[in-house]
């Protein structure tokens, strides 16, 4: 019997088979893959904040699907194949964890954080990477980048602030937000920027995770305004 991820694998190879696959599949490029990668990976967000596991093991399944599809595609170009994506991973996870599988130790969440941060370093100076900050992806969403580039630049002790120091900072970004709109200026847009930055850099300080918790609030919001929708439909049609 084919092994599942084997059987994937096949299947995959099919659906990109200029005889008999899919004229779908066959039309997607490494570009056109994107948005589908970011749905998949947000509906993975979704049943794990839901914790509906049915949903959940389909939607991994999905995400699942992105990968095996661009592993499908490297191999036609010749850049590397599923079975490499695997290997390099095991090889990551087996060299980051030298507390589990080498001669160091780790008695707690925060040594092995340790172990795995020096290892990602060493991983970073033998990609020539010469900054903390090279490895933030610029396809992040803006918050969750906010949030990792005020965690990389607080190692480097790059501008260290206070929870105070820090609201003061976006009691003054609103009061220049307020200027700027009643003078009817167009210049509210870089305290604005400012303004989100440093909200992104209070919930931090906070333990928080701003775009956690604005998912949240856009859900609490969507519930609201559902329920003005429905009221008012019903007052409409009474």
């Amino acid at each position: 019997m084919t092994a599942p991820i084997q059987q994937l694998l096949d299947i995959m190879a099919q659906l990109r088979n200029p005889q008999g696959g899919c004229p779908w599949d066959l039309e997607q490029t490494y570009q056109t893959m994107i948005p589908c990668v970011l749905e998949e990976s947000y509906e993975v967000v979704e049943a794990l904040k839901t914790e509906d596991f049915s949903a959940l093991q389909e939607e991994l399944g999905d995400l699942l699907l992105q990968v095996v599809f661009l592993s499908q595609l490297a191999k036609e170009d010749q850049h590397f194949d599923f079975n490499t994506v695997v290997a390099t991973l095991s090889n990551k996870l087996i060299h980051r964890h030298p507390h589990v599988f080498g001669d160091k130790s780790a008695n707690s969440a925060a040594e092995a954080l340790t172990n795995w941060e020096s290892k990602k370093q060493q991983e970073r100076l033998n990609k020539q990477q010469t900054s903390l900050l090279d490895d933030v992806p610029h396809a992040l969403p803006a918050l969750l980048r906010s949030e990792k580039l005020q965690k990389r630049a607080k190692k480097l002790g790059y501008q260290p602030t206070t929870v105070a120091q820090t609201i003061a900072q976006a009691e003054q970004q609103l009061a220049a937000i307020k200027s700027a709109v009643a003078a009817n200026q167009d210049h509210a847009a870089k305290p604005l920027a400012e303004l989100l930055f440093s909200v992104s850099n209070l919930c931090r300080q906070l333990g928080l995770q701003a775009e956690s918790l604005l998912r949240d609030e856009n859900s609490r919001f969507e519930q609201t305004a559902r329920a003005f929708e429905s009221y008012s439909s019903n007052k409409h049609f009474k």
